[in-house]
């Protein structure tokens, strides 16, 4: 036994070793610092267009390997089910839109005012998109009523009342003219764990060209480098460092490039690219339909393709001490059908699906081989003659010799296959038609001389966009030939009208559809016409001619010719 006299020093150290123990068990308790750096996800896809089902033909597919391997990707249960798989890396995520995410939207978000689209981006956690050009086919205050929620005139299509969206449409530079404020916000600010990331959006600033006038009478649609440029001016002035711009505009790539390259981007990106403020990190783009993934002078750009074939993944490192984004990657990543639909989706799809079954999966007409969207060289579809002779016959109770088609308006091609609703190869639903013509503009005639007719075909060659093709769809009967090499305003010639040539100063009846009558697409001739009659919506038309026509076969598309 220990001497008591020995005993206190050894409890005195024991006790001592005991306070010194606790102490160092708290320090080791002490919450760490937070790590240098943060991680931010950003998940974005453009130009969607109310693809809830899977596209069908080419642009259901994304070509993997030259020259024709393809794989079928898109259909909003796989985009969300992608969606959900990259999202679980990472926390910080945010899920963006380059625009278009409706309009040019197939019978099961059209019919229901493109609510049943809004829906499904609400479901998948969208959290912002720039406006698209096609956000406005049903005008701006359509648009501001999908954003803040209410029933549309017509009532509820499904039944249900209709809340809005969750996410936030943004756009730097769309103005209101009696108020000179902006439609929507310029800009956003999230907050990722203390640094915070910047999103400045713009929309085409050439919309008002290409859409019905009247959808956007009103605003005003300022340059956009200059209003992205300002808005990151604030950005900066907040101390925000990290700026990513959405915006529905962009290039164009070689059809050598895959998805996931960049070789040969071309376009209106370029400029905007050059001009805006070199401090900007990302640029997430829509418009053109291309996909890309590339790096110009350290900042990444993309594009996703449309119909949600695409998913871009861009991963961002951003130093918390600078808020300045240290590292950079990105990657495009095909939508494939392999992987489980989500399950919150599939319900969602199937309800419309449910609601638009006895309308959509009415057997119109048949075809004798897929009738396709793809101009030849000379500007000319097989798809485009079809229509453009549907329009006609439809209107020749008004007096129409000759009718125009604008091949924007042709939104998918007529495919031999039988579509999900299983109605027989070379059989055509009122749905497949309906994609293919999906604006529900009224046919218009109208009376214009030979010598504006000139004029609306000297137009076609005078579009901004180097390289792309925007040449009219005519009908049968009526011919003439351009050249590439003559100068603007004498391109055309040889116009004829069942072999007799078009007299200039003679008055023709003329169909078209109600967005080319008022200038749309920069066919600005068209206005001169006179004597205007509407007539029915262009997809009845369609309709109807194939249930008259059937079967129909691909035309030649040889009614332009071409010279040097």
């Amino acid at each position: 036994m220990m001497d008591r006299k020995k005993q206190l020093p050894f409890l005195l150290l024991m006790m001592f070793a005991i306070v010194f123990t606790s102490i160092g068990a708290v320090d080791l308790g002490r919450t760490p610092p937070p790590p240098p750096t943060v991680k931010v996800q950003l998940l974005a896809f453009n130009d969607f267009h109310g693809a809830l089902e899977p596209p069908s033909g080419s642009a259901g597919r994304v070509t993997v390997a030259l020259p024709s391997t393809t794989v079928d990707a898109g259909g909003v249960e796989y985009l969300a089910a992608h969606v959900k798989t990259h999202a679980a890396e990472n926390p910080n995520t945010l899920l963006l839109g380059g625009g278009d995410l409706i309009g040019a939207s197939p019978l099961i978000s059209a019919l229901f005012h493109e609510e049943s689209t809004i829906e499904a981006m609400n479901l998948m956690g969208m959290d912002f998109s720039t406006v698209g050009n096609h956000e406005f086919d049903k005008g701006y205050m359509e648009l501001l009523r999908l954003q803040q929620g209410g029933a549309h005139p017509d009532g509820d299509a499904d039944g249900d009342p209709y809340y809005g969206a969750d996410f936030q449409y943004l756009s730097s530079n769309i103005f209101i003219d009696s108020t000179g404020k902006r439609l929507f916000p310029a800009y956003k600010v999230v907050n990722f764990n203390g640094v915070r990331v910047g999103l400045i959006a713009s929309t085409y600033e050439a919309t008002p060209s290409i859409v019905t006038p009247a959808g956007v009478a009103g605003l005003e649609f300022k340059q956009e480098i200059a209003q992205i440029n300002a808005a990151a001016k604030i950005l900066k002035r907040m101390k925000v460092k990290t700026i990513v711009v959405l915006i529905h505009n962009g290039g164009a790539v070689p059809g050598t490039t895959y998805y996931n390259e960049c070789a040969g981007l071309s376009g209106d990106i370029l400029p905007i690219l050059n001009g805006t403020d070199p401090e900007i990190d990302v640029f997430i783009t829509g418009h053109t339909h291309g996909a890309y993934n590339c790096n110009i002078n350290g900042r990444i750009v993309t594009g996703a393709m449309s119909s949600g074939r695409v998913l871009t993944d861009i991963d961002l490192t951003i130093s918390r001490k600078t808020g300045n984004v240290i590292q950079a990657q990105a990657a495009n990543h095909i939508v494939t059908r392999t992987v489980a639909k989500d399950a919150d989706m599939t319900a969602l799809v199937t309800k419309y699906k449910n609601l638009t079954a006895p309308i959509a999966n009415e057997v119109v007409g048949s075809v004798t081989a897929t009738i396709t969207r793809t101009a030849g060289a000379n500007g000319e579809s097989p798809l485009g003659d079809v229509i453009a002779d549907a329009q006609l016959a439809d209107t020749t109770a008004e007096g129409a010799v000759i009718a125009f088609m604008n091949p924007g308006g042709i939104r998918a091609d007529l495919t031999y296959a039988q579509s999900a609703a299983n109605e027989g190869d070379g059989n055509v639903t009122y749905g497949e038609a309906f994609t293919v013509q999906p604006f529900y503009n009224y046919l218009t005639t109208i009376d214009l001389k030979g010598s504006d007719i000139k004029a609306v075909l000297e137009q076609q060659f005078d579009n901004p966009a180097a390289g792309q093709m925007r040449v009219l769809q005519i009908s049968n009967g009526f011919t003439y030939t351009w050249s590439a090499s003559a100068a603007k305003g004498s391109k055309v010639s040889n116009m004829a009208l069942g072999g007799v040539p078009i007299d200039l100063d003679a008055t023709y009846r003329v169909t078209c559809n109600n967005f080319l009558a008022s200038g749309g697409d920069n066919f600005t001739a068209f206005t001169a016409g006179t004597n205007l009659v509407y007539g029915r919506f262009d997809i009845d038309a369609f309709a109807d001619y194939l249930a008259d026509n059937s079967p129909v076969a691909p035309p030649a598309a040889d009614r332009i010719t071409t010279v040097p």
